[in-house]
């Protein structure tokens, strides 16, 4: 049997992660470099990625940075190409690509009928076909390799109603069943060594959702005290804080584990409140 170090090694495996430029998969990059692994940023704001890099690279060597649109076959199949010209394979991909817009998320005086259709469409084709699409074009690489591991990002918004964010709502669920179903086909037609699973962090506090969680003094909006009401750890979660996880659904530690869908949420999808 390996010994425990073994078991959750991740050293020298290649890691894509999509949305590269962002806080989350900036987080998960430099767990996967501290511990050996060989990371490729995808996305497609240069200017993030660059950013990105550079803080990375200030301190670690196996990191690259490639201009990726997850939602272009084109642009996924040339980074494919040129990420196996360099390495020869791809171990694990983290599709961390997605987020929300104002037009989809329902304004505090307003409803569901004056939701913005169009923004809608925008916010579930990035967090659905961005992450579907990227699967389809790695997830081919290593079922030919008969290795790999896909993980998806998921969220608290899927398990309970969160008001207003109805667009990345209706996307994070799709990517729930997704998740379920490339797994089951994966495993079924090219073999136990391929999994796929998804991560749903709990409520985070990034730039990103900042101003709906605090108010520019830095306490609690009402929402934020909400969330933090229906949270038993009383505190909102770090990026750091997946890292664990995103590591042990890449190791062998996880080699039997598919199609699931872990929270890291701090409890808040197991409470009710009293």
């Amino acid at each position: 049997m390996a010994n425990s170090q073994s078991l959750f090694s991740v050293e020298n495996k290649v890691v894509l992660l999509t949305g590269g430029g962002g806080v989350l998969a900036g987080e998960m990059a430099k767990g996967f470099l501290n511990a050996g692994s060989k990371v490729v940023l995808l996305d497609i704001n240069q200017e993030f990625l660059n950013k990105r890099i550079e803080e990375l690279k200030s301190t670690y060597k196996e990191v690259t940075g490639l201009k990726c649109n997850v939602l272009e076959k084109e642009s996924l199949e040339s980074v494919k190409l040129e990420v196996l010209n360099k390495y020869k394979r791809i171990d694990v991909l983290i599709n961390a690509a997605g987020g929300n817009m104002s037009g989809a998320t329902i304004e505090i005086d307003k409803n569901i009928f004056d939701l913005e259709f169009e923004q809608f469409k925008k916010v579930t084709d990035l967090n659905l076909n961005g992450t579907v699409l990227p699967s389809l074009i790695f997830g081919k690489v290593m079922a030919e390799q008969k290795s790999g591991s896909i993980i998806n990002i998921s969220s608290m918004a899927v398990s309970r109603a969160i008001t207003r964010v109805v667009g990345y709502s209706a996307a994070k669920a799709a990517i729930d069943n997704f998740t379920r179903w490339m797994a089951v086909e994966l495993a079924s037609k090219f073999g136990s060594g391929i999994r796929v699973n998804a991560i749903a962090p709990g409520f985070l506090l990034t730039n990103q959702n900042r101003a709906l969680l605090t108010n520019p003094d830095g306490s609690l909006t009402e929402r934020g005290k909400a969330i933090i009401a229906l949270t038993p750890f009383k505190r909102f979660g770090e990026p750091e804080e997946l890292v664990g996880t995103v590591i042990f659904l890449s190791s062998n530690a996880s080699q039997f584990v598919t199609a699931t869908v872990i929270p890291i949420d701090g409890g808040f999808s197991a409470f009710s409140g009293v």
